[in-house]
């Protein structure tokens, strides 16, 4: 479990399902993420979710987002791990969105990227956020990250950001007192 000073970010189980089902088939949060809604059944949904708990991906790491108090708010994640390159992806989610700019997203980057460079070998951990998504590029500026680039794909236009482990030691007094590790 990683702690932040709002949040806590613990292992996926199967009870996160059916929240994460909502969040998923919701349309905004949908075009928010950049994929397509989902469309499947609940009871499908579910059974891929057991399957993915029991046998997950070794280069994807999936977080639940709670609450200090324990309510499953959304969803974090750092994948595409490349060890070679030293580097992965970030992504989150705020689902629930009575926790839409309060400090929760940012709390849970912060926690996660201090997480990353204080647990593994990564240098270099970097995202992409739709172009017209201000609220997500003003929470990761704050984590440390800085736009690199652009892109397009999939009929959408993203911001591209990085931050590199010799980057971050400029903020892990911060990231310490936000996100200290519990084993």
């Amino acid at each position: 479990m990683i702690l932040g000073s709002k949040i806590r970010l613990r292992d996926k189980k199967l009870a996160d399902a059916p929240s994460d089902y909502v969040w998923q088939t919701d349309p905004e949060l949908a075009r928010i993420d950049a994929v397509p809604r989902l469309t499947t059944t609940f009871s499908r949904y579910l059974s891929d979710y057991a399957y993915s708990l029991r046998y997950p991906f070794p280069t994807r790491h999936p977080l639940a987002i709670e609450t200090l108090d324990g309510k499953h708010i959304g969803n974090c994640v750092y994948y595409g791990v490349n060890e070679t390159e030293g580097e992965a992806e970030l992504g989150i989610m705020i689902g629930d969105r009575d926790y839409w700019d309060k400090g929760y997203g940012t709390d849970a980057v912060a926690a996660l990227v201090g997480y990353i460079f204080r647990q593994t070998n990564l240098n270099r951990i970097y995202l992409k956020t739709l172009d017209d998504n201000y609220r997500a590029q003003k929470c990761f500026k704050k984590c440390g990250f800085t736009p690199c680039g652009h892109m397009v794909g999939d009929g959408f236009r993203f911001v591209l950001m990085e931050m590199h482990r010799n980057q971050w030691p400029e903020k892990q007094a911060e990231t310490e007192a936000a996100s200290p590790l519990i084993k």
